[in-house]
């Protein structure tokens, strides 16, 4: 019948073909058919502070942010990021035209990635990689050149090979792609690498698009450098943080963007026609959140401390090499040492056999084959999920 659109192609475009339902989705679901424990998505099982909740609910009763709140985000959440950045880093920036709040940092990602990149454009990323991020650049018809990072048993860390992060830029990159403390290996990148990775970006003229929602969670001495303090960078650099992570309210989904007023414009163009605004009196309740006393940040920080030895201990008895992360609140492990090498197929097996939820690392990566033997566990639980997740997992050996 003429005049009817042709079904004989598939519906989704190319460029997200490849991509399909996320594997949180899917482990997500999974842990649920068969009642087990959810180690695999990165969501606390319990909420943040209950003077953030309140603000929350007094926002909604006093009426503020019910209707569309103001496009760049409410002028009291844009003042105290700016605040945050100052007295955390040194930074200064202008709540009106070097702030813009975004619908969690998914959307900051995404809202950034669509707005600086033109088609055919290269984006050198740190592989294994959060998977928006490959969305995003495909959305925006660039192309992704990973970079690695290696494993070193040794250290029971991952690292960051300067060298390949150098040749992996071309005349066609147009950004980096930093995520520090990272997900999912919990490498924080060093000052000194950090330092590279500044001069790299000011040599080749790049802009540098860095995440780093993870910023309050760094343990054993760990430094949180934010790339946009190093020389040269500030002008150059797109700062990506978020309150989900560090407050443990990640269904609110606020996010925001700190840079250049040019930087921050462009983004805010892209991000208008996704959005357009979200998270009204959210936006109220993580200003005050924002302003907590370091004392809140400080016991954070600690709890998770504790959270993260407790499984790292219980997965090594369990018999999993563990990479202890330095940040985040994920532990990369490789399971080789049970007699496994394919994850993807270790997880999907291991609510069954195990009772337990986890992430195939494989997934974050482009070379599959250097994932292939990781994976990702959450321990951003209660102690006793924890604790009981751990003792499951001790069957893999009995």
């Amino acid at each position: 019948m003429t005049g009817m659109t042709s079904t004989a192609r598939p519906f989704l475009n190319r460029r997200l073909a490849e991509f399909g339902t996320t594997v949180f989705a899917e482990m997500s679901a999974l842990a649920l058919r068969t009642g087990s424990i959810n180690l695999g998505q990165g969501f606390p099982d319990t909420d943040g502070p209950e003077e953030v909740r309140e603000a929350a609910v007094r926002a909604l009763r006093d009426g503020r942010g019910n209707q569309y709140p103001p496009g760049p985000g409410v002028p009291e959440l844009r003042t105290a990021i700016a605040e945050h950045q100052r007295r955390r880093y040194g930074l200064t920036f202008d709540p009106d035209t070097e702030v813009l709040v975004t619908a969690g940092a998914t959307e900051a990602i995404a809202a950034t990635l669509l707005a600086l990149l033109e088609p055919g454009d290269e984006v050198v990323a740190l592989e294994p990689y959060y998977d928006s991020y490959a969305a995003c650049i495909a959305m925006a018809g660039a192309a992704r050149v990973p970079v690695t990072l290696r494993p070193d048993p040794e250290q029971a860390r991952f690292r960051l090979d300067l060298d390949e992060l150098r040749n992996a830029v071309t005349d066609r990159t147009r950004l980096l792609l930093i995520n520090t403390p990272h997900n999912p290996t919990g490498t924080v990148l060093t000052r000194e690498e950090l330092t590279a990775v500044a001069e790299l970006a000011v040599e080749r003229d790049l802009l540098v698009v860095t995440d780093e929602v993870y910023e309050h969670l760094v343990f054993d001495g760990a430094e949180h450098v934010p790339l946009a303090t190093l020389p040269g960078m500030r002008e150059r650099t797109v700062t990506i943080g978020s309150a989900g992570k560090t407050f443990s309210f990640t269904g609110w989904k606020v996010g925001w963007v700190t840079a250049s007023p040019g930087l921050v414009s462009a983004v805010r163009s892209a991000k208008q026609f996704l959005t357009y605004v979200s998270s009204g009196p959210f936006q109220y309740a993580v200003a005050e959140a924002l302003a907590l006393p370091d004392t809140y940040f400080d016991a954070f920080r600690t709890d998770m401390l504790a959270k993260r030895d407790l499984l790292a201990a219980g997965l090594t008895e369990a018999g999993f090499a563990v990479y202890r992360p330095a940040g985040t609140y994920f532990i990369t492990t490789d399971i080789r040492p049970l007699g496994e090498s394919d994850g993807y197929a270790f997880c999907r097996s291991l609510p069954e056999r195990a009772g337990v939820v986890a992430i195939p690392n494989a997934v974050f990566y482009d070379h599959r084959e250097a994932g292939a033997p990781f994976v990702r566990f959450a321990f951003c639980k209660q102690k006793t999920v924890l604790e009981e997740a751990t003792e499951r997992l001790r069957s893999l050996t009995a």
